[in-house]
This record gives structure tokens, sequence and C-alpha cells, in this order.
């Protein structure tokens, strides 16, 4: 999930869809960096009822969070390429490496009996129409 802006209204949907995801438990603590955006999107998902007011935002300083761990291989991908032209390229390009990376993480469950069923799974998960 790409934004042109890290405001609260990313930081709210990428929240709420990490926590809508069915393989996640609710967390007990967030550890994120010291973006602004943060704790007024969690505290909207706290009003919400999207997220428990148990959790606690830990913020820290460092880029050492497992947020920013899991994007360390994008970033490696991307910073040969000297950087995209438009926002749409920059999109598309980085949602592809992150379900190269999801399938090579074995976070994807799929049972491919013929090769047109292994085209339409590679189609849904890039977002393509057929």
């Amino acid at each position: 999930m790409l934004s042109e802006n890290r405001d609260a209204s990313a930081a709210k949907r990428f929240f709420k869809k990490a926590l809508t995801s069915p393989h996640n438990q609710s967390p007990r603590v967030i550890t994120v960096d010291k973006n602004p955006a943060y704790p007024t999107a969690v505290q909207q998902l706290k009003d919400d009822k999207v997220m428990k007011q148990e959790t606690l935002l830990r913020q820290q300083k460092y880029l050492n969070n497992i947020i920013e761990q899991d994007h360390r291989f994008i970033k490696k991908v991307i910073k040969p390429m000297l950087g995209f032209k438009s926002f749409v390229t920059a999109e598309h390009t980085i949602a592809g490496i992150e379900v190269m990376h999801l399938i090579r993480k074995g976070q994807v469950e799929y049972n491919h009996s013929s090769a047109l069923t292994a085209v339409e799974f590679i189609n849904k998960l890039f977002g393509l129409t057929a």
C-alpha cells in the first residue's frame, strides 16, 4: 500500500489493512518511527473500535522496527533503479516486488494443477484482469 504522503489517512489505511488481515492477531504494542501521523491514525482506529484501546503505540527515533525491517528488501531493489518517473509507476512496481517477496517467503498458499490456474493466481496477486 503506497501513498504519496505519509499523512494520518495513509497511516490509518495501512494499520487497518494490517489489523484486518486474517493471519494477524490484535497487537499488544505497535512500534513505529517518529512520524507525527501515527498517533493520530492509531487514536482514530481506537475510536472506530478497529484497534483495542489497550494497544500501546511506541515510537522510536530509529527505523529498526519490524515494519521497516520488512520493507528493507524493497529498498534494496529500488535503490539501483534511481527512482521512478511517476507515482503510478512506483505504486505498480512496488506492489509487484511485494507480491514476489510474499511468494518467496511462503506467505501465500496456492495449489496449481495446471498452467492456467497458475496464470489466474498471478493475475489475482498483481491485481490484473483476465
